[in-house]
C-alpha cells in the first residue's frame, strides 16, 4: 500500500512539474479611461496596429464589459473576479479610516493566488515594465485603486519581473494611462507631446463625432485629443510587445488587453450605456486561437479565472468570473453593471445585457442624469454640453442625457439602435423582453447578495472627505462641499426609489 502511495505521489510531483514548466507567462494590459475605439474593432479614422497584431495573432472579443464604469470599482472587481456588489466594493474610493472595508472570507486577490502557484507578480507602469530589471533592485507598485483593505507585500513581489528568478514564470499587470492623458480640457500639452513622440496629431476638423454629440469646436478638439490617446496607447503596447520579444519571453506570454471602462465623456464613464462599459478585450499567446473573433458576452471580471486556470489553478467556487478559455466553456446568457456612489456624487443604477438587449433600472428616476459631480462638472466637454444645452442647440439625441429626471426603466434594442438612444421601455411590442430582463437583473441582485442601497449619512461623509493617494482629491474645495449637502438633502427630496 506504501508502495503504492509513494508511486501516486511521484506520479503528481511529475506532472505538475511538467505542468510548471509549461505554463505561461500572464501580461494584463489595462488602460484607463478608453472604449473600443481601436481599428481593429472600428474605423474611428485612426490607426491602431499594434492591438490589431494583437487581435490578428490572438482571440478578439467584441461583446466584453466591465462590471463598473467607474475605475476603483471596476478594478476592485477584476482583481477579485467577483462583482464590486458582492464583497462591498461598490461606492468609489471606499475603505477609509473610521469605515475600513475587509473582504469577505476566502476572497483573495489574483497576485496573491498567482504567487502562491510560483508566479512572480508585478503591477508596473509602462516605464517601469520597460526597465532591463536588476537583481536587489525594487519596483514601485502602479495604480491599483481597489476599494478594501489588502497587503501589497502579500500580493506583488518587489523585483522586477525582468530579475526573477531563472525558470519562474510572471504575472505582471500593465497599467497605462490611456484617455487619462488628454486631462479635462483640450490644451497645448498633450498634442505637443503626441506631435513629439508619434509625429502628427489629429486634426479637429477631420473627426466624425459621434451622433451623441454636438459639433462644438471644444468636443471637436476634445475628440481629437482623445483619438490621439488610443493612437499612443496602441504604441504603447507595441512597446509592451517589444520588451516582452526583447526578453525572449513573447511567445511564452499570454496578453490580455482591455480599458477599464469607456472613455470619460458625458455619457459614458459613470453610466451603464455601452459608451461607459463595453471595452476592447483581446487575448494573445501559447494555446490562444489565432485570428478568432468571439461574440458572444464576456465580463472583465472573466480574466481572473482565465488567470488562474493558466497557472494550473482551480477556480475558486466563491469567484463569479469564468474561464472564457476554457474547452467546452459554455457562454454566459446575460453581463451585469452596476454604478453607485462616483467621488461625492450618489447613484443607483443597475443593468443587464445579452448580445442584443440591455435594460436599465435607475434607483434615482427624479434626479437628472448630470447630477453634481465636481470631477465631471470641471470638464470642458460638460460645460460645452450645458451651454449647448441651455442654447436649445442640442439634438434629439444629444438633449436627453441633459433632462432634469429620468425614467426608471430604460430598454434597449442594440443591435438597431448601438447608440441605445430609443428607449422601448414604454412600448408594448416590448413588454415580454423587458419582463424577461427584469428577471434576470432581479435574480442576478439577489443570487450576488446586492445591497442596491446608499451608504449611511456617516459612512458617505467619511468616504467622501478622505484624502485618497490614487485620487479623489480637492474635498476640501467649495464645490465639492456644496455637492455633498446637496446629495444629503436630495436623500430627502429626491430619495432612491428601491
Amino acid at each position: 500500500m506504501k508502495t503504492i502511495l509513494l508511486m501516486l505521489l511521484v506520479a503528481v510531483r511529475s506532472v505538475w512539474g511538467a505542468v510548471g514548466e509549461v505554463r505561461p507567462n500572464v501580461v494584463w494590459i489595462v488602460v484607463e479611461d478608453m472604449s473600443a475605439d481601436f481599428s481593429c474593432y472600428r474605423d474611428v479614422g485612426v490607426k491602431t496596429p499594434a492591438v490589431d497584431g494583437l487581435a490578428a495573432e490572438g482571440t478578439k472579443f467584441v461583446r466584453a464589459y466591465v462590471t463598473a464604469p467607474i475605475c476603483s470599482i471596476c478594478r476592485s472587481a477584476l482583481i477579485t473576479g467577483r462583482y464590486q456588489t458582492s464583497i462591498g466594493a461598490q461606492h468609489h474610493r471606499s475603505s477609509v479610516p473610521g469605515h475600513r472595508i475587509q473582504l469577505p472570507a476566502g476572497v483573495r486577490l489574483v497576485p496573491e493566488l498567482m504567487r502562491e502557484a510560483g508566479y512572480h507578480a508585478n503591477n508596473l507602469n509602462l516605464e517601469a515594465f520597460l526597465r532591463e530589471g536588476k537583481a536587489g533592485q525594487s519596483v514601485k507598485v502602479a495604480k491599483t485603486d481597489y476599494n478594501f483593505e489588502w497587503d501589497e507585500k502579500s500580493a506583488y513581489d518587489e523585483g522586477h519581473w525582468a530579475a526573477r528568478a531563472e525558470g519562474k514564470p510572471f504575472f505582471v499587470q500593465v497599467q497605462l494611462n490611456g484617455g487619462k492623458n488628454r486631462g479635462q480640457a483640450p490644451g497645448p500639452a498633450w498634442p505637443g507631446r503626441v506631435r513629439k513622440e508619434l509625429g502628427s496629431v489629429t486634426d479637429p476638423a477631420s473627426v466624425k463625432l459621434p451622433a451623441w454629440l454636438p459639433d462644438d469646436p471644444v468636443i471637436r478638439a476634445d475628440w481629437a485629443q482623445y483619438l490621439d490617446t488610443v493612437r499612443m496607447t496602441d504604441h504603447e503596447v507595441g512597446r509592451v510587445v517589444a520588451r516582452l520579444r526583447e526578453a525572449g519571453e513573447l511567445d511564452r506570454t499570454v496578453i490580455f488587453f482591455m480599458t477599464d471602462h469607456g472613455v470619460s465623456h458625458v455619457r459614458n464613464k459613470q453610466f451603464l450605456y455601452d459608451g461607459g462599459v463595453h471595452v476592447p478585450l483581446v487575448v494573445r499567446g501559447p494555446g490562444v486561437a489565432a485570428g478568432r473573433v468571439r461574440d458572444d458576452v464576456v465580463e472583465h471580471i472573466d480574466l481572473a479565472a482565465c488567470t488562474l486556470a493558466l497557472a494550473g489553478l482551480a477556480v475558486p467556487g466563491a469567484m463569479h468570473g469564468r474561464n472564457i478559455l476554457a474547452e467546452g466553456y459554455e457562454p454566459r446568457r446575460y453581463v451585469f453593471a452596476a454604478r453607485d456612489r462616483a467621488d461625492e456624487t450618489e447613484d443607483l443604477i443597475r443593468s443587464v445585457r445579452d448580445r442584443r438587449w440591455k435594460y436599465i433600472r435607475n434607483g434615482f428616476p427624479n434626479r437628472p442624469y448630470l447630477q453634481p459631480n465636481r470631477y465631471k462638472d470641471e470638464k470642458a466637454i460638460v460645460q460645452a454640453m450645458r451651454r449647448l444645452h441651455a442654447e436649445g442647440k442640442l439634438s434629439a439625441e444629444q438633449s436627453p442625457i441633459m433632462a432634469a429626471e429620468r425614467p426608471a426603466e430604460e430598454l434597449y434594442d442594440c443591435e438597431a439602435d448601438p447608440d441605445e438612444l430609443r428607449n422601448l421601455a414604454g412600448e408594448p411590442g416590448s413588454a415580454a423582453v423587458l419582463d424577461g430582463m427584469r428577471r434576470a437583473l432581479r435574480d442576478w441582485q439577489e443570487r450576488t447578495g446586492d445591497p442596491a442601497d446608499v451608504e449611511t449619512e456617516e459612512v458617505y461623509r467619511r468616504e467622501t472627505s478622505a484624502q485618497h493617494p490614487e485620487g479623489g482629491k480637492n474635498q476640501a474645495g467649495e464645490i465639492f462641499r456644496r455637492n455633498v449637502e446637496t446629495m444629503l438633502r436630495w436623500r430627502r427630496e429626491r430619495p432612491l426609489v428601491k
